[in-house]
């Protein structure tokens, strides 16, 4: 056992109710004044129909206002304009465009913000580089590489990304995870990465770098919360082909009116033809404008928030697949439990004295640093006043656990001392010609079989009996389980321990599965079966022995105090090492695929009902008979056209701060969530426009506009 222990996790504070933490570290106003100038500045950049051609939707509506520009302009020219609506119709479609930028732009400034403070952290470090020849040379930090030895006190800040690989310090990383305590790194272990730009705080270290210049963890950061590397997703692409497909069918159904027109009002010697600006208009009110605009912004806001929650996603896709998964590897120490076994009581066996257990067990823990040695110490204290002494005058040698001997304990006065695993104490106690008592398997049995772990303890021959360790389940860990299995979302819990330990933590915690003496190999088969049963699972995980299972994972999660080998193999790493995090990505997945799905709801319904709202009214002149059904009594077509166009461009505007934000989750069956959307945003959507474009008619007709 390690004799240094990494500060304990603190679990992140939760709603109860949507599973998401209640304080978001690095989260910015939604509308603060820099995120807002830098957004409207990159609405007019995106302008560029080059860049606009990644979203087909507003591309269409860019072309669509560049033509009835062209049209007002030559007409202008000519003395044919009708001036006042053309314009109207004009200024009201660059609006649609330039709101559907803004969408996204404001969520890209606030990855860019995030960007920018990373950036201001980023020093040319000066590094004590270990030359070929053994000797210390200071170097910029600029001019580090792969495989460089470089040399760390306290004081100095890390030059690169690397892995210690000698000694043991504590590392101030709050530059990266914004958490002022301190952390351990050393080699050795799963603790043993480091990132450039954090600070040593005491002893030294030596580190093998690991990343070339431009290419370290801080850089990759700074690239992927600007956006600069994010991707669209299988499900963001597969929408976007479904709403160019919607854009090209009602483009192939206005060009049609045109010459229908013309031929309907030659054959009744009656009527008008509607102009193309009226035509343009009526296309971009048809297509799937709203979410065409807001596509883009809820991906980019998916990610946000999942770095709020200091959790960096590589990708898009990854926080997508989140959302969608179907199995959750959860490791049970530091995960589901608390991670450090406490020890709960003292057992006798064979009718052997309480005081000599309690004696033996304490003198073979005085020199044991780990958490479950000092819990002895203070069990001892606590209940059987049994105090600490000073053993230095007594010969005491005291043997430290090894791997080798499953125990570990003290020859004390020519007294043998011993405590560890049942199995490898029964075998020392034999060697020296003792017998184990009938009682020693059954009690064995039963501390196993309700979650603790069984440390047997002798002197010499003599069998003096137990300590009872037990896992400490986390506070609210069965209620969270309970809220991911409503979420649709099965809980394995994977551990080393023996199968009735697992069995007995995991009925505590109420995990629907475990899996237990699970070895790399193991978590690796259990991840691809999983996966050819047509599901999606989630890990987390921090040592080299991770690897694996986290890159075959569909979400694998990452501690940022973890190996980089780990870090590598994950999707996502998170800078705050806190495995029950997993918990809060799968929510924000969740929270993001139904932000989607509510706002396409949404858009659809939303386009189907300004079809019936405006297509009497606008066409009136062409059609009279089309009059009878303009049941909102909208005055003229100019004025329902203007009204129609004024209100497809505010309503992008109005649903930017709910596709930032996102639609508010809570852990309900599939069939639920459909119901609500369709309640909510389906029948929003179709109900919305009616009053909206009426309103917008009497203002616009009460102005003289129409």
């Amino acid at each position: 056992m390690p004799a240094t222990i990494a500060p304990p996790i603190k679990p992140a504070r939760t709603d109860p109710t949507t599973l998401l933490p209640v304080h978001m570290k690095r989260s910015r106003p939604l509308f603060d004044r820099q995120i807002l100038g830098r957004a409207v500045r990159d609405s007019f950049i995106k302008l560029n129909p080059i860049t606009l051609l990644r979203n087909p939707v507003i591309f269409v509506v860019e072309m669509g206002a560049a033509l009835v520009t062209l049209f007002l302009i030559r007409g202008l020219l000519q003395g044919t304009a009708n001036i006042g609506f053309e314009l109207q119709i004009s200024l009201w479609l660059w609006f649609t465009v330039l709101f559907a930028n803004f969408a996204e732009a404001i969520a890209e400034a606030r990855g860019k913000a995030q960007a920018d403070t990373l950036r201001k952290t980023k020093t040319d470090a000066v590094a004590k580089r270990v030359s070929a020849n053994g000797r210390i040379e200071e170097v910029s930090a600029s001019k580090l590489r792969a495989g460089d030895i470089v040399v760390c006190e306290a004081g100095d800040l890390i030059p690169g990304d690397g892995e210690v690989i000698e000694g043991i310090a504590t590392v101030d990383e709050s530059v990266i995870t914004g958490e002022s305590a301190p952390v351990i790194r050393e080699s050795g272990g799963d603790r043993s990465a480091v990132t450039g730009g954090t600070k040593v705080l005491s002893d030294q270290i030596r580190i093998r770098i690991t990343s070339n210049p431009g290419e370290t963890f801080l850089d990759r950061m700074i690239a992927l919360v600007e956006g600069a590397e994010r991707q669209k997703t299988p499900n963001e692409i597969a929408l976007n082909i479904l709403i160019a497909g919607l854009t090209l069918i009602f483009l192939l159904a206005v060009v049609t009116l045109q010459p229908y027109a013309i031929y309907s009002v030659a054959a009744a010697r009656a009527g008008l033809t509607p102009t193309v600006a009226v035509l343009i208009s009526l296309l971009v009110c048809l297509i799937p404008t709203t979410i065409g605009g807001l596509l883009s912004a809820i991906g980019i806001a998916g990610m946000d928030r999942v770095m709020q929650h200091n959790v960096l996603a590589m990708s898009g896709r990854a926080v997508e697949a989140s959302g969608d998964v179907n199995t959750l590897l959860l490791d049970k120490t530091g995960t589901v439990t608390m991670g450090n076994r406490q020890a709960v009581e003292f057992i006798p066996v064979n009718g052997e004295p309480m005081q000599d257990l309690v004696d033996a067990a304490q003198l073979s823990s005085l020199a044991d640093e780990t958490p479950e040695g000092r819990s002895v110490v203070v069990l001892a204290k606590e209940k059987h006043n049994l105090r600490g002494r000073d053993v230095s005058h007594h010969n005491a040698n005291f043997i430290p656990f090894s791997a080798y001997s499953r125990m570990s304990g003290v020859d004390y006065d020519g007294r043998q001392f011993r405590k560890g695993a049942s199995d490898a104490i029964a075998n020392f106690v034999r060697e020296r010609g003792g017998v184990i008592p009938a009682q020693f398997t059954e009690i064995s049995d039963r501390i196993a079989r309700s979650g603790g772990t069984p440390l047997a303890v002798s002197e010499g021959s003599r069998m003096l009996g137990f300590i009872h360790l037990k896992d400490i389940v986390k506070g609210g860990m069965k209620e969270r389980i309970s809220q991911l299995r409503a979420m649709g979302v099965r809980s394995v819990m994977i551990t080393g321990d023996n199968p009735l330990t697992a069995a007995a933590i995991a009925d505590e915690a109420g995990v629907d599965d475990f899996l237990a003496q699970a070895t790399p190999a193991d978590k690796l088969a259990y991840i691809k079966k999983e996966q050819t049963a047509g599901r999606l699972v989630a890990m987390t995980g921090d040592g080299t022995n991770d690897a694996p299972a986290l890159a075959q994972a569909d979400v694998g999660l990452a501690m940022n105090t973890g190996t980089v080998a780990a870090k590598e193999a994950g999707n996502m790493v998170d800078l705050d090492s806190n495995p029950t995090k997993l918990i809060e990505v799968v929510a924000i997945g969740k929270q993001l695929l139904i932000t989607r799905g509510a706002l396409t709801t949404f858009s659809i319904a939303n386009d189907i009902a300004k079809y019936f709202a405006i297509i009497p009214a606008m066409f009136m002149v062409t059609y009279p008979a089309l009059g009878k059904l303009n049941i909102m009594g909208l005055a003229n077509p100019q004025s329902a056209m203007l009204a129609a166009v004024i209100f497809n461009a505010l309503i992008i505007i109005a649903l930017v701060p709910l596709a930032l934000r996102g639609v508010r989750y809570t852990p309900q069956t599939a069939a639920s969530l459909l119901r609500r959307n369709l309640l909510i945003y389906g029948i929003g959507g179709v109900i919305a426009p009616f009053p909206g474009i009426w309103i917008i008619d009497r203002i616009l007709v009460l102005l003289g506009l129409a």
